[in-house]
């Protein structure tokens, strides 16, 4: 029986490998190259745990010539970012569909939140209403995990004008869990702001048609979607990053 078992394991790796390399293929196809590249990276260690635990050796070339061919297409992936950045011509875009889910802050912002990343700005006129500050509030615990260098977050948005003292509020009781981690969160309010941008002092720039808020409200509090976002239908908009060679400063 523990043979069986064992033999199922290695179907069962083998087959989340396929899942994630099919979606690097696809990124790959749509030019979006660093979620790809992130795929690539899953996908080629779900094969090699695999490989270790095969014992029919032609299963064990298969894999082996798997895990070279796409381990060859990242290299290749890498040194054309790469190349593009130092031009600071680099752009892909991702486009998300109504009702689409699938899209967490993790998934749209994690390839990028590297742990050279000490400021982040954030522009957005809609981080006024409880559930838009939540979204931030989700989008700052992303940080706080993947960004362990992290210093600053400026935060540009509109003022809340039925309750402004509420938002204010909010935003106070972020700042000091914040400063918990060494973190310090700077908010300046603008009427005219329209755009919305993200901007990492690693030079990514992500620009999103909706900001933070492209999540639809769940059905209810004890619906699938509620607590995990990505399991949570989006609004249609359109993501797109670049790399440029410096960022503006406030």
């Amino acid at each position: 029986m523990a043979g069986v078992r064992k033999i199922n394991d290695v179907g069962s790796v083998e087959k989340s490998a396929v899942s994630i390399l099919s979606r690097a293929v696809e990124h790959d196809k749509n030019k979006r190259y660093t979620y790809a590249i992130v795929c690539y990276q899953e996908g080629i260690q779900l094969l090699l745990e695999a490989l270790k635990e095969t014992t029919n050796d032609t299963k064990k070339k298969h894999l082996r010539q798997k895990a070279s061919d796409y381990m060859d297409r990242a290299e290749q992936m890498k040194k054309l970012v790469q190349k593009e950045k130092e031009a600071g011509t680099y752009h892909e875009q991702i486009h998300i569909n109504n009702n689409e889910s699938g899209y967490s802050y993790e998934k749209v912002f994690g390839p990028f939140l590297e742990d050279s990343v000490t400021r982040i700005e954030v522009e957005d006129p809609y981080i006024r209403t409880i559930h838009q500050t939540h979204n931030f509030l989700r989008f700052c615990e992303l940080l706080v995990k993947r960004c362990p260098d992290l210093q600053e977050i400026m935060l540009l948005t509109g003022r809340e004008e039925h309750e402004p003292t509420a938002q204010e509020k909010r935003f106070t009781q972020l700042t000091e869990s914040l400063k918990k981690h060494k973190i310090v969160l700077t908010v300046k309010y603008s009427m005219t702001l329209h755009d919305r941008e993200i901007r990492l002092d690693n030079f990514w720039v992500i620009k999103i048609g909706r900001g933070l808020d492209f999540f639809k409200a769940a059905e209810n509090k004890f619906s699938i979607g509620f607590c995990d976002m990505s399991l949570r239908p989006c609004y249609e908009t359109t993501i797109d990053i670049f790399h440029r060679k410096s960022i503006k400063r406030d």
